[in-house]
Order: structure tokens, then sequence, then C-alpha cells
């Protein structure tokens, strides 16, 4: 074979391999995009748009959050304290029928609050906690990124801020992270019924029971917001 010969073959062999490793690549990165998209959802589109549509920069974002906080297991909530957030929760949203911009700005705080013991970075990095949020809870995150923004909202000149609707808006999209947050891992979910069910035993000996409801369920309803 002769010395011409020998070096076209080398490099028909040599493109021919740069070509599968340019096809195996791209195959990659479609799976990746792909697996990228099925995890985050909405949030996925979120971040595209984030960099003005460029695909390849928002995944880059994307991947960096999962390899950064991808490893991050939630710490479990002892039933007492659960107990505590939930009640919390309540007690605010009594409140936002008279003071809806307060009530939204003490959920903001108890969100945080509750991510930071699940494991999640601490409240005062907000950046940090809702990217860390967003690997695990994805489909949520947006109520919080939501609320967060309406709640440091400034008050224009004329002391307006965000209306009472988007107040209420802001807060029941946050309630669906809230209440993934709370809820106990699958192997906690006997001992919290059975705990909760002695509780409820225990209050029902020690107090009669009463012949009328006098607390209704809060749905945060247009009816129930003071000037809507």
């Amino acid at each position: 074979m002769s010395t011409g010969v020998l070096i076209a073959v080398i490099v028909i062999v040599a493109a021919v391999v740069l070509v599968a490793a340019a096809l195996t690549l791209r195959a990659r990165g479609a799976g990746g995009g792909r697996s990228l998209k099925r995890r985050f959802g909405p949030e996925y589109d979120r971040a595209v748009a984030r960099h003005d549509g460029d695909v390849k920069a928002a995944e880059r974002d994307l991947a960096r959050r999962v390899e950064k906080h991808g490893g991050l297991r939630e710490q479990p909530l002892e039933p007492a304290r659960r107990e505590e957030y939930e009640a919390r929760w309540t007690a605010l949203q009594e409140h936002f029928v008279d003071a809806p911009r307060e009530a939204v700005a003490e959920a903001d705080r108890l969100l945080a609050e509750v991510a930071g013991a699940r494991g999640y970075p601490d409240g005062g990095q907000y950046e940090e906690q809702l990217e860390a949020l967003s690997v695990h809870h994805a489909g949520r995150v947006e109520g919080y990124r939501h609320m967060h923004r309406v709640a440091r909202a400034p008050l224009a000149a004329d002391g307006e801020g965000p209306g009472t609707e988007e107040l209420r808006e802001a807060l029941v999209e946050a309630r669906e992270l809230f209440t993934e947050l709370i809820a106990p891992a699958p192997q906690d979910s006997g001992r919290h019924r059975a705990d909760r069910a002695e509780k409820d035993g225990r209050e029902q000996v020690a107090a009669p029971r009463s012949t009328h409801r006098t607390h209704q369920p809060w749905g945060l309803t247009r009816g129930h917001a003071k000037g809507s």
C-alpha cells in the first residue's frame, strides 16, 4: 500500500471517528435535555425564558443545580413541630382577613423557616434556598417565588402595593409547597396518624363536644378577603 493511500485511509477513519463522536455527544445532550425537562417541568420553561430562549444555557443552569443540590436529603420533622407549623399557617390565614400584607409577609418567613428545618439552605440565603427547592419541588417552587416577590414589593408613592387579590393568590400558591414540606415521610405516616388519633381522643375526653361549629374551613376566597 502506497504512502498516499495509507494517508487517505487514516484521514477517512479519523473523519468517521469524529462524526461518530459528534453524534454520540449530540444524542447524550438531547437525552439530558429531555431528562431535565421531565424533572423540572414548568421550571425548565422558566429557565429557558430567563436565558432569553437559549436552551443550552438554561440546561447548563439546571444541570448545575442538580449537581449542587441533587444529593440533598430532606430532614424529617417531628410530629409536634409539624403541628406547630400547621397551627402557625392556619393563624396567619385567619390574620389575612384583617391584614393581608402582613399575613403574606409572615407566610414568606414561615415557609423559609420550614424549608430550613427540612435541611435546605437557610432562609437568609433566599436564592440558594430557592435553587435547592427547585431541584426537589420543581412543581411547587414558583408559588414560593411569587409570594416572596409580593411580600417584599415596595409600596408606591401613594401608599399602594400589591392588591388583596394578588396577595391572596400568592398565599394560595405558596401553600402548596408548604403542604409538601410538612408532609410526613412515608415511613412516618403511620406513626403520625396514630399520634394524631391519640391526641384527638384525649381532647375529646377533656372537652365536651360543641353543639355548633365556630370555625369554618378557610379557602381565601374573594369573600373572605377584606377590601377585595
